[in-house]
């Protein structure tokens, strides 16, 4: 149902090469990635108690272009069953998947280059065996160093505090991985999409792209299939992203006192950088659902500290025992309900 490889032509063709650097300061940066990444490991460790092998998951250094082809190798992992799902609809000719394929994959490549200049670091669970490889997009990284005159070192090491925190979350909680992919293949199982359909959802993409552009921040086109069978597995997925990033979050300030000098103006000019900056940009955020991503990282922050304040690190170590443990979606918002339910327990 996507054309992969077109996807991957289609956004390296788009994505721009990044600030003006010389030889010397582009290899001054990759080095000063992977001091920063190896150094962070320690760090995040001792504050999480999440413990992994360093060398099952590799940190590659990327630039935009290629950042574009390791995101669609993971993707395309990822919606394996939902393309099983979408290729089962009857009534659709060979000619017309053809097309389909192509379409999607001009949409995902498109995607794909715009956020090739936004992201500063990924990782990706589901790389070669499994076990996963954290990716420091470096050009994107120097551009935001400069956009907020940080220093680099501090800002870099700030970065790989969050990803090394990814990385940990995966790497120590074995569980983890194969949970979210179940999750996928759920919500693969719970779409039902006829031909006649199509029509509809159209009618419908049209609407929610008109309270988009009138600048409605709960709509997103997240909301266009979604049956309740599919809002259920959506909302728990969302409560497990907005776990992992505002965990990360929260890790990567506890520990950056220590470790990161400049750690509160870092918080305070990355905070408003993630607003998004002109009309078109926060636009395009908007359509792709990013301000929704924003929000997971306020409400999972504030549900790990809610937990922290009552129950302790060791109470909220709780969260990786099982999967039942993670919160549910109306618990990240009321991180009480969660501590009755799983530390009192």
């Amino acid at each position: 149902m996507i054309d992969w490889k077109l996807a991957v032509s289609t956004g390296q063709s788009l994505v721009r090469p990044g600030p003006a650097v010389s030889a010397d300061e582009a290899a001054t940066a990759v080095a000063g990635l992977r001091t920063a990444a190896s150094r962070s490991r320690e760090h995040v460790s001792a504050f999480t108690g999440l413990d992994a092998d360093p060398g099952r998951t590799p940190v590659v250094v990327v630039d935009r272009a290629r950042w574009v082809q390791a995101s669609v190798e993971g993707f395309s992992v990822l919606a394996e069953p939902l393309e099983e799902r979408l290729a089962s609809i009857k009534g659709v000719t060979p000619w017309a998947r053809a097309v389909g394929s192509r379409v999607t994959g001009l949409e995902v490549g498109g995607l794909l280059a715009f956020l090739a200049h936004k992201v500063l670091g990924q990782f990706d669970p589901f790389a070669g065996d499994g076990s996963g490889r954290l990716l420091l997009v470096a050009p994107n990284i120097v551009q935001a160093e400069r956009e907020l005159d940080a220093d680099p070192p501090d800002f870099r090491m700030w970065v790989c505090l969050h990803e090394e925190t990814h990385r940990l979350q995966f790497g120590g909680v074995p569980w983890l991985g194969d949970h979210l992919r179940g999750q996928v293949s759920r919500l693969a199982e719970s779409t039902e999409v006829e031909l006649t359909d199509v029509p509809h959802l159209i009618d419908q993409a049209l609407t929610l792209l008109g309270r988009i552009l009138r600048g409605d921040s709960e709509a997103s086109l997240l909301d266009l299939v979604q049956s309740p069978d599919q809002k259920a597995v959506v909302d728990d997925i969302t409560a497990m992203m907005s776990l992992l990033e505002g965990h990360a979050d929260v890790v990567m300030d506890g520990v950056g006192p220590e470790v990161v000098p400049s750690v509160e103006r870092l918080r305070e000019r990355f905070t408003q950088r993630r607003k998004g900056s002109g009309g078109v940009d926060r636009i395009a955020r908007r359509l792709l659902g990013l301000d929704l991503k924003m929000k997971q990282y306020r409400d999972g922050a504030e549900f790990v500290r809610g937990v922290v304040d009552r129950v302790g690190h060791d109470g909220f170590a709780a969260v990786w025992e099982r999967p039942d443990n993670l919160p549910r979606p109306d618990e990240i918002a009321a991180p009480g309900r969660w501590c009755d339910r799983v530390v009192a327990a």
